[in-house]
């Protein structure tokens, strides 16, 4: 019998949380094949079979596990079983096309971006329910096939959860060692920060406008959609530049300054938020940085960040606007010292000129620590980053043009 223990995931880690086990109790397991995944307070991880056999947990989903603690057995000795030779066998001998011929599937009216069960959503398509009623009890939000029949059994009431009407129910969870670690870095950066927030707004319309021009030769030629955060981090790595103490750190009694942009991702999560970062990126192109936040937003998604991933940012980005939020002032990601808040994208009067037009608008915030970062320099941080939205030839060289070819 192999004994799984919990292998060392950093200096300062001492317990993990059993997010759940791959493979269930009494199943037999390949050597390298994951058997769980677990959770510390900065990244979740994968622990692998040691040797080939039949597993044995040691643990429940949930579970606080100490580092070096026993997580599973595995019984190397014991004979594979013939279904597991089957199902590996089976891909090779199976046909082709499984499938049985069937009628055309209905079309579901679920918009895209709400997630539901295939029979929810086909309940929810045949009795045109309006998603907005019904209140989603599965995993991340996922609608249930009882979460739609308490919506038609109940109209224009709602439940929570899945429980009856007038329920009086409080349900204890244990705490996430994420969301531990998200809620004391938030009261840190609360407590030991003279955080401050200045506000701008920018005119989307030239990137909008470039975004419908060069979509499609973009995702043609680099495999990638061409979003908003590519514009927003060259912006950001173009002005870091140009004010360092943005880029700053407070260390004791000295301040580091980084000549380099490496830039943290909000990432928000079924567990909690995260902050991936993108390495340099003053030195990468528009398409490498969107390939970076798709490859990292993936990761997040599939709880496959490190804790390499996760650390060494000097300056956050956050984009509360995919949420809807209009305004927002967002909390310093320590020990950087600055953190821009995107919201949403809204078409409102602006007066141009003298005239009154209907722009599309976002409101920018720049919270920042006070100690380091005065007025002047958060300001004019801002104040540049939204000259290089809404300039977007100055990403090129941070420089208009007509002004660099006259030496001006």
């Amino acid at each position: 019998m192999i004994s799984i223990k919990v292998p060392t995931v950093g200096e300062s880690i001492t317990e993990v949380t059993l997010l759940k086990w791959t493979k269930a109790e009494g199943a037999w397991v390949e050597r390298d094949e994951v058997i769980a995944e677990l959770e510390s307070e900065k990244a979740t991880f994968e622990v692998n079979a040691e040797q080939a056999g039949i597993l044995f947990h040691k643990a429940t989903e949930g579970d606080s596990i100490m580092i070096g603690d026993v997580l599973a057995d595995i019984d190397e000795t014991a004979p594979k079983p013939a279904q597991a030779e089957a199902a590996v066998a089976a891909p090779a001998s199976a046909p082709a096309t499984t499938a049985a011929p069937t009628s055309q599937a209905p079309v579901t009216s679920v918009p895209n971006n709400v997630k539901a069960t295939p029979v929810a959503a086909a309940i929810i398509a045949d009795k045109k329910v309006d998603t907005a009623q019904i209140k989603a009890s599965g995993y991340a939000g996922k609608i249930t096939k009882i979460d739609v029949l308490d919506a038609l059994n109940n109209p224009g009431k709602i439940q929570f959860a899945g429980q009856e009407l007038f329920s009086r129910i409080v349900r204890p969870e244990k705490m996430s060692n994420l969301r531990k670690t998200i809620s004391r870095r938030l009261v840190e950066a609360k407590n030991t920060t003279a955080m401050l927030t200045t506000f701008n707004e920018v005119d989307m319309t030239a990137i909008m406008q470039i975004r419908k021009q060069f979509k499609d030769k973009f995702k043609e030629a680099h495999g990638v959609n061409l979003g908003f955060m590519s514009f927003f981090a060259k912006a950001c790595a173009i002005a870091l530049t140009e004010w360092p103490t943005v880029n700053a750190f407070i260390d004791g009694d000295q301040l580091l300054y980084h000549d380099y942009a490496d830039i943290s991702i909000a990432v928000s999560t079924p567990r909690g938020l995260t902050v991936p970062v993108i390495r340099n990126v003053e030195s990468l192109s528009m398409a490498e940085i969107e390939k970076s936040v798709v490859v990292l937003a993936g990761k997040a998604r599939d709880s496959k960040l490190t804790a390499e991933d996760l650390t060494g940012g000097t300056f956050t980005i956050t984009n509360g606007g995919v949420f809807g939020s209009l305004m927002s002032t967002p909390i310093i990601n320590i020990p950087q010292s600055a953190i821009l808040g995107m919201h949403k994208i809204q078409d409102r009067p602006m007066a141009v000129n003298g005239e009154v037009k209907i722009l599309p608008m976002m409101y920018l915030a720049l919270s920042y620590d006070h100690r380091i970062i005065d007025g002047r320099e958060s300001v004019g941080f801002l104040v540049r980053v939204k000259e290089l939205l809404e300039n977007p030839s100055l990403l090129l060289i941070g420089k208009d043009p007509v002004a660099s070819l006259l030496e001006l």
